[in-house]
Formats: C-alpha cells, structure tokens, sequence
C-alpha cells in the first residue's frame, strides 16, 4: 500500500498518512488528528475501504466528469474538517469497472458512506462542502443497519 505526506494544519509537522492502518492519522508531534484521503480501486478497495475501522467516505468519480472535478475539493475539506471521524477513499470509475458495476454507479459524482463494512448512505451529484459535511455527520449520527 502506498502512503501520502500530510502537513498537520496544528503544527504544520509532515507527516507519513498509509492508505490502510490500524486506527486513525495523528501527527507525530502534536497528536492531533489528520485527514485521511486515499486513493482505490478494484484491487485494494476491500482492504483499503470495507476492512477500515473508520468510516469511509467513498467517491466515485471520473476525471472527465466536470461535476466531479468541482466536488474533489469541496470532499477533501469535508475531510479535513471530519479529521479523525472519517476517511475519504476516492474511486477513478475508468480504472475501478468491477466496483462500479458491484455498486451500481450509473452517474458520476456517486458518494457512498460506508460503515463497519456496510454502505450506511448514498448520494449521487455535486453539492457544496457545507451539505456534503451535514450529510456525513448525518450518516455518522444514524444507527447502523446491516
């Protein structure tokens, strides 16, 4: 699995954030919480996404697709903001044709909440970061249902 550098918005410390891990992000120096945004696909998203033990916010999203490309930023504040309570895991649907055919993604942007395992919510469009982040918090609110 590969790993990102991620500069904590506290203390501005680098830090090494891996796609898969056990628990969540936290800068080496001041221990607060990082954001979590990972990319994949076909081959690595049951590890990556449905094994995590943090809840996924799951883009599916192609880079031809307008629409996706105004979300990208407005879901990565989202998890700047949710640093610690949720992951972003981003899905290019052009290299990933096995899950969005298990999904069903008939549009592009798709978002998916998932859950210890499970899908919790969906939602298909664009939307400013202030709704995207009240979706979230709402599916991280509601009680699971398998």
């Amino acid at each position: 699995m590969t790993s990102d550098i991620v500069a904590c918005a506290s203390c501005g410390q680098r830090n090494r954030v891996r796609a898969t891990a056990a628990g969540k992000p936290v800068c080496g120096k001041c221990r607060a919480a990082l954001p979590w945004i990972v990319d994949a696909g076909d081959d690595t998203f049951a590890e990556v996404a449905e094994q995590s033990s943090t809840p996924v916010l799951v883009d599916f999203w192609a880079p031809w697709c307008g629409p996706c490309r105004a979300v990208g930023p407005a879901l990565e504040q989202v998890a700047r903001d949710l640093a610690g309570q949720v992951k972003l895991v981003k899905v290019n649907v052009d290299h990933a044709p096995r899950l969005s055919q298990r999904f069903a993604v008939q549009a592009v942007p798709t978002l998916m909440l998932i859950r210890d395992g499970h899908v919790a919510a969906r939602q298909v469009g664009a939307a400013p970061a202030a709704m995207l982040r009240r979706w979230v918090e709402q599916g991280l609110a509601a009680p699971t249902v398998h």
